[in-house]
């Protein structure tokens, strides 16, 4: 006989809710996917020096234009609050300290993978179309490319790009900034 196991789906107030009692800490290395609660993986020196590039650079390049939001929360509806590795946000005030951001708020989201790239290509990218958000990169840390995802229609992106080293590439929301993916992926 085989045993139907229920999952329990919770909510991103109820996620906040953990954290907040201390069921969930800081050192705990979660994010809220479509109402699961998953680990992430450990990061390795090359996806840290890669996240540490984009922030540099991106920072640099755009200025005060956005908030370089690094691994952070990005509330994408009640039930997922992923935290991309780099989310270039629309700039506020107060930082996003009184909401998260949600996909409007969102110029890009930049996932950084080595040993996750099945995942962010199956399960984080879908998800990020069908919130909405306008523009994703996965840098593929193994293959030394960028995938870049625009134009989410119905739950999918229409626009898929590849980019390797010795191209360059642009932000949609910032397109008189170009970027190398030698700056992305640093020296090989």
């Amino acid at each position: 006989m085989v045993v139907q196991l229920l999952r329990r789906k919770f909510t991103v107030e109820q996620f906040h809710k953990m954290a907040e009692s201390g069921i969930l800490n800081e050192d705990d290395r979660v994010e809220l996917i479509r109402g699961e609660i998953i680990e992430m993986a450990a990061i390795g020196l090359k996806h840290a020096a890669c996240v540490n590039r984009l922030s540099n650079f991106l920072a640099w390049k755009l200025g005060n234009k956005v908030i370089t939001s690094v691994q952070n929360p990005v509330e994408l509806d009640d039930n997922s609050e992923p935290q991309p590795d780099v989310a270039l946000l629309k700039p506020r005030e107060d930082f996003y300290s009184s909401a998260c951001p949600q996909p409007k708020d969102v110029f890009l989201i930049i996932e950084v993978a080595d040993s996750t790239i099945k995942y962010d290509r199956e399960v984080k990218i879908p998800l990020y179309a069908e919130e909405g958000v306008i523009e994703v990169w996965l840098v593929d840390i193994n293959e030394e490319c960028v995938e870049v995802y625009r134009e989410p229609v119905n739950d999918v992106y229409q626009k898929i790009d590849k980019f390797v080293r010795g191209e360059n590439l642009v932000i949609k929301a910032f397109d008189n900034v170009s970027i190398s993916l030698d700056e992305i992926l640093g020296n090989s």
